[in-house]
């Protein structure tokens, strides 16, 4: 394409979009018309430009003036309640029901591994004597030692505030280290799953395996089902930056981090969850399985909450993505 040729056929159009935007007062209904039709042959002038003739002064100037077109036909919209109820009932389960192929196995697999270094370190005494000085075992696992008394340790509010927070950010680091080829994830999976093992590893060699499952488990259901479908929606980011299907990497990459990025949000609210769960009910005075249940029963609301909401948005059409009148524009790209 000859882009001298291109922009003097097409320069009066843009400069006429340009002119009906800068319009102080309302425009006419023709003029509307007009301001539509120019937005849309501006961005497949656009497209076409950066397809066979990319020129950075041209493209940035084109870009802009697509940009201020769209706003001005779209007009600005602005967040109301109805969207936060959409999101809650519709966006974040699609986007959890729609990666379970990813954070189930994760779950699983990562599950798995806890166990696998539990019980190495349980039935290993030279490898517990390398996590620290048999003394120091000894507090840590004695009847009101400190894996006990951890959960109490604090006001429980400001406990499960602390809690939330650092939850928060593993959860935020798997979703958006995800792009960086999976591994950041996958680290950040092991170390979580290492101090599990570590705590099963050595209450069980101290034969208090179920004081310290009556410990994590009130909590740590929501709480690590939460890590793992960060971990897993992750691990999918990571593997579109290698494989994008159909799709442009740059358009998939932009729809499954638009999704993540509602998830972190949505996780954020799960994981206040199972952090009140933790700085209230654990170090409750309530019996072991009264606790017990309550972690059973926040973990059965959230999976049902996914499965049934989140089946249905999808199958109704769901992504997770934000709305299409809310996405950077789309045009035809010249072959």
């Amino acid at each position: 394409m000859d882009l001298d040729v291109f922009v003097y056929a097409h320069r009066a159009e843009w400069d006429r979009l340009e002119a009906l935007l800068q319009r102080r007062r309302r425009l006419t209904g023709a003029e509307a018309d007009e301001l539509v039709i120019l937005y849309q042959r501006t961005a497949t002038h656009l497209s076409l430009i950066q397809s066979s003739a990319p020129d950075p002064q041209l493209t940035g100037r084109l870009s802009r003036l697509v940009a201020r077109a769209r706003s001005a036909v779209t007009g600005t919209r602005r967040a109301s309640w109805r969207d936060v109820t959409r999101f809650l009932t519709h966006g974040f389960p699609a986007a959890v029901y729609r990666s379970r192929h990813w954070w189930v196995p994760t779950a699983l697999l990562s599950t798995a591994v806890a166990v696998l270094l539990g019980w190495w370190i349980g039935t290993h005494p030279e490898v517990q004597s390398s996590i620290a000085a048999p003394e120091e075992l000894r507090e840590l696992t004695r009847p009101g030692g400190q894996y006990e008394t951890y959960y109490s340790s604090h006001p429980a509010a400001s406990f499960a505030a602390q809690v939330w927070t650092n939850n928060a950010q593993a959860a935020a680091m798997c979703l958006v280290l995800g792009a960086f080829l999976c591994l950041p994830v996958v680290w950040i999976l092991f170390q979580n799953m290492l101090n599990v093992g570590v705590g099963i590893g050595l209450m069980s060699s101290a034969g208090r395996l179920d004081t310290f499952l009556g410990l994590i488990l009130p909590h740590g259901l929501l709480e690590l089902t939460a890590v793992f479908v960060a971990a897993g929606t992750g691990l999918r980011l990571g593997w579109t930056v290698i494989d994008p299907g159909p799709r442009t990497r740059r358009t998939a990459l932009a729809e499954e981090g638009r999704a993540a990025l509602g998830m972190a949000m949505g996780l954020a609210l799960v994981l206040f969850v199972s952090g009140a769960i933790e700085g209230f009910v654990t170090p409750s005075g309530l019996p072991t399985w009264a606790r017990i249940t309550i972690g059973v029963a926040a973990e059965a609301a959230f999976l049902a909450y996914v499965y049934v909401l989140g089946g249905r948005a999808v199958r109704a059409g769901g992504t997770g993505d934000v709305e299409e009148a809310e996405r950077s524009v789309s045009v035809p790209t010249a072959a």
